[in-house]
């Protein structure tokens, strides 16, 4: 029997294992999470007084769907999850995998990638501070231990997520002292008209969260700088849509500018990225159904950043696509296809609406850190622009920026702009960092152990 690897236990993966099992093959799955769910429905500790539906909102319904059916599929037997793991690194067929279990090696004959998204990040003066933090991972520690990480935060970005953590921290109790949102009015206007064209009761129920925000809602600000005493950050400064310089007191701050593509697993399994000018990030190729290399199927956020409905639709599509492959009978999946077009055409309206800040980012000045892991300044890169030239891996190599813990998954699109900004030339042609494993940190025990073991036997 084929063996087939699903990395990744969110609404894509699950989704993907569930059509396998239905048509009698048993998958193998690798998550980093403690239990299945994803970033988007990630469940909380067992014994978590919390409800799904003050964690989930109006999605309560299709989270405990989802991790209902999971649930089930193992305690069936039927799939075989290495949770709290992390695949390292690719190589011939082969998953290098550490987890609670040590260090292992996944044998695997087909590969669906549903690795997800993270945040997109954007340098702003003094976010170096401790006290900063992602909107991720402020939406983490609210679902998985019903804590805010401030008494008095700040959130600044734009994108959904922006509008979804403060709403969420706002029901839950927390003070949010302002939600700064950098896109201009016009563009989420227009990006509007889209949005409702292809999914209407989706925006709609987005305006309405962004209603109850009422007067700690800003629109059009410049991020001006975050300020850190001993303690953490005390305020963050900005410029509001009339010009005028204002700052907010603070005890901690929660940064994002929608999402980006985990992208690391997909380029050392051979996948062609391609610069998207729409999305303002690299991303991968693939057809309709996910195929993007042989015997490597692409699904959910890691390959088109379309939330977790689509992900769901993107899982189906890439397990429907593998079945194909094997010669195995497979569902007809035409609504699904359509179904997903009409998301796209949602994904392409967002991006309209909640701009990445490239002016933003070209105009940082020169003792703005840019790399946080090495503690790299923006200055620090254009000085090594004579040398380097405008390329991503030289500019890496001479200024270290993205050879930290995250390996550019916060600076590298930053960073391209400064550099191209400093060239003079567009950013696409500055190119991306060539991915590296080990793809998250691992212990050196991942590489010394001589108890290493094929989990597929």
């Amino acid at each position: 029997m084929s063996r087939i690897l699903i990395v990744g236990a969110g609404p894509a993966g699950i989704r993907a294992a569930e059509r396998l099992v239905e048509a009698g093959l048993h998958p193998v799955i690798v998550d980093e999470g403690a239990r299945a769910g994803g970033q988007i429905y990630r469940r909380p500790p067992a014994g978590f007084t919390r409800t799904a539906a003050q964690l989930y909102g109006s999605e309560a319904a299709k989270a405990t769907a989802l991790h209902s059916r999971f649930d089930a599929m193992l305690t069936a037997g039927q799939v075989t999850c290495h949770a709290r793991s992390s695949v390292i690194a690719l190589s011939a067929g082969v998953a290098h995998v550490t987890g609670p279990e040590g260090a292992q090696q996944i044998g695997f004959d087909k590969l669906i990638l549903a690795t997800g998204a993270m945040d997109r990040l954007a340098p702003v003066p003094g976010w170096q501070s401790a006290g900063v933090y992602s909107l991720g991972a402020a939406q983490i520690a609210l679902k998985s231990q019903g804590v805010a990480l401030g008494a008095r935060m700040v959130l600044a970005g734009s994108g959904p997520l922006l509008t979804l953590v403060a709403s969420q921290l706002i029901r839950a109790g927390a003070q949010v002292a302002a939600v700064l949102d950098t896109a201009p009015l016009a563009d989420q206007l227009a990006g509007g008209v889209g949005m409702a064209l292809a999914r209407p009761w989706v925006t709609l129920r987005g305006a309405l969260m962004r209603a109850h925000l009422r007067r700690v809602y800003h629109a059009a600000v410049r991020l001006t700088g975050i300020e850190s005493d001993a303690n953490g950050p005390t305020a963050v400064w900005w410029v509001d849509r009339a010009g005028r310089a204002r700052s907010t007191p603070c005890d901690a701050v929660a940064l994002g500018w929608h999402l980006r593509a985990e992208t690391h697993l997909s380029d050392l399994a051979g996948v062609s990225m391609r610069w998207d000018p729409q999305f303002h990030q690299w991303l991968p190729q693939a057809d309709d159904y996910g195929r993007a290399a042989k015997d490597v199927y692409l699904a959910g956020d890691g390959l088109r950043i379309l939330g977790a409905d689509g992900a769901e639709l993107a899982g189906k599509l890439a397990a429907t696509a593998c079945l194909q492959d094997l010669g195995r009978p497979a569902p007809d999946v035409a609504q699904d296809l359509r179904r997903l077009r009409r998301m796209q055409r949602f994904a392409k309206a967002l991006q309209r609406a909640f701009p990445w800040p490239a002016d933003m980012l070209r105009s940082l000045p020169d003792d703005a850190i840019l790399c946080r892991c090495e503690g790299i300044s923006a200055g620090d890169l254009r000085d090594a622009l004579p040398l380097a030239g405008a390329d991503a891996n030289r500019g890496k190599a001479l200024s270290r920026v993205g050879m930290g813990r995250c390996q550019g998954r916060y600076c590298q699109l930053a960073g391209a702009e400064v550099l191209a900004a400093k060239a003079g030339v567009r950013v696409a042609q500055v190119g991306r960092l060539r991915s590296q494993p080990p793809v998250r940190p691992a212990p050196i025990s991942a590489y010394m152990s001589d108890a290493r073991k094929d989990a597929a036997e």
